[in-house]
């Protein structure tokens, strides 16, 4: 499966808790199928204090959301869009917006 969805892309939740809300990827897990969305699915960690960490407690992170759960946000119009991939002659591949083929990066 081709990667459509980059770190610092800027996308939206189609679904879940956290429905309707904008974030900038941090990480992609290919294998997983998996995306971190920054603000987005916070959870809170308890943790033990260590040497780096002396207080502890309950600690806010965001946590993976499944990448069909996430869908690009084009950055000329700001709304969604599906996103496919075009090759060109002797050129790499790029990623383009279905909606209205322009090219995304």
């Amino acid at each position: 499966m081709a990667q459509l969805i980059k770190k610092n892309d800027t996308v939206v939740v189609l679904s879940g808790k956290d429905k309707g809300k904008k974030g900038r990827v941090l990480r992609v897990s290919r294998a997983a199928g998996t995306v971190l969305v920054e603000g987005v699915n916070v959870v809170k960690k308890h943790q033990k204090p260590t040497q780096n960490n002396q207080s502890g407690g309950i600690v806010p992170q965001e946590a993976a959301l499944p990448l069909c759960k996430v869908m690009l946000v084009d950055p000329k119009s700001g709304a969604p869009v599906r996103v496919t991939r075009r090759r060109e002659a002797g050129k790499p591949s790029v990623r383009v917006s279905k909606k209205d083929r322009s090219v995304i990066d």
